[in-house]
């Protein structure tokens, strides 16, 4: 199957362009923002710049305008079905999202004996919150079961033998892992946990990746980062279906929101649609293909995943843009350092892994639009002149 390569929007890019040299390639930590999205910004900040829901004068009308605009664009994002009865909510990221779901909403729909699955060797943020509101309420007297995900020997989730009981009330997963890069066919968990559970989205590394489908997937929340998606940092959002269980309501006084990063989700968002997510997602997959085919003629580095959805044929879902990888014997880190001093950046360390994902540290490559072929080329040429 012959995939799409280079989409030509470097040059939207101003950090890109500055540093000429340079091949970042490390997108799935945050993502290299377009100049539309800085523009959005700067003229928000210089000609309109208010709070939001605290005065009645028409700079804060207009903001507050533009915050309830930018739910309702997620909602439309998010090809959600029943916007009137969801709920949007800023966060400054998919960890404050998913602890908030976790501490403000899952003990509202729990008790004694009541279960929950989650996932051990995903992202530790898509774990630890839910691991710390069992505690929470383990302290209160209520016992709550956490069982993990299982896992099937190409690091997808094993859904034919995932836990379900009737005692079961909600689901954590992942849409894309942030190490191996394949996509945890997050679609089959809905008919294996039934019509009552509910499903919480990890969708850090697909939201601004690839279609995103509230409808297709019926999940109940989908929480993300708009860093990673090309917005500024320290915003993200919640997206709450409000079907199974209680409304979800952040808990605690609403403080000023981040206005100039919703500002700038709503531009990363417009500029992501105008290019168009099944072109991103098809360049990046293209691009994680190219590498890894490079990297399978190199006997001394190892791929982390499943060895089947290496090659741009595979007949299993490929990479979404991530490859991760070990020199069989350079330490991750050190070769982390060797590519950086080649103006290659890339990720080499743990990958903040759950406590059963990898131990041993490793190099991760992430792709985003603004990459090119070239640029997969010039990394492979290193590798292969560090080969043993």
């Amino acid at each position: 199957m012959t995939l799409a390569l280079d989409l030509d929007v470097r040059s939207q890019f101003p950090q890109l362009v500055a540093h000429p040299d340079v091949a970042y390639l490390d997108s799935a930590a945050t993502a290299q923002k377009p100049q539309a999205v800085l523009d959005a910004v700067v003229a928000y900040l210089s000609s309109e710049n208010a709070n939001a829901a605290r005065g009645t004068y028409p700079w804060a009308n207009r903001t507050t305008a533009r915050i309830a605009q930018t739910r309702d664009q997620v909602r439309r994002f998010l090809d959600d079905a029943s916007p009137a009865t969801s709920g949007v909510h800023f966060v400054s990221g998919t960890t404050e999202g998913l602890r908030s779901v976790a501490l403000d909403w899952l003990p509202t729909v729990l008790s004694d004996g009541d279960e929950i699955i989650v996932p051990f060797a995903d992202h530790s943020a898509n774990l630890v919150p839910w691991l710390d509101a069992a505690e929470m309420l383990r302290r209160q007297g209520t016992r709550v079961v956490v069982r993990p995900t299982p896992y099937d020997e190409a690091h997808d989730y094993d859904v034919g033998r995932l836990p379900v009981g009737p005692r079961t009330r909600l689901i954590a997963a992942t849409h894309v892992h942030h190490v191996y890069g394949n996509d945890m066919n997050v679609h089959r968990l809905r008919a294996a946990a039934g019509p009552e559970v509910a499903i919480c989205l990890d969708a850090a590394q697909s939201f601004g990746h690839l279609p995103l489908s509230v409808r297709e997937l019926d999940v109940d929340f989908v929480v993300f980062s708009g860093h990673k998606a090309m917005a500024l940092p320290g915003v993200g959002a919640v997206w709450a279906r409000n079907r199974r269980g209680p409304a979800f309501t952040p808990g605690g006084w609403n403080g000023t929101p981040n206005t100039a990063g919703i500002v700038s989700l709503a531009a990363a968002m417009d500029w992501l649609s105008s290019v168009g997510l099944s072109r991103i997602s098809s360049s990046i997959v293209a691009l994680g293909a190219r590498l890894t085919a490079g990297l399978a003629t190199m006997p001394s580095y190892e791929v982390l995943g499943c060895q089947d959805s290496l090659a741009a044929g595979s007949p299993v879902q490929r990479r979404h843009g991530i490859v991760t990888f070990r020199h069989r014997e350079i330490d991750s880190n050190d070769l982390g350092f060797i590519l950086a001093a080649d103006g290659l950046l890339v990720r080499a360390d743990g990958h903040c892994q759950g406590t059963q994902g990898e131990k041993t540290s490793s190099v991760r490559v992430s792709f985003q639009v603004y990459n090119t072929a070239e640029e997969v080329d010039r990394l492979l040429a290193t590798l292969s002149a560090l080969e043993s």
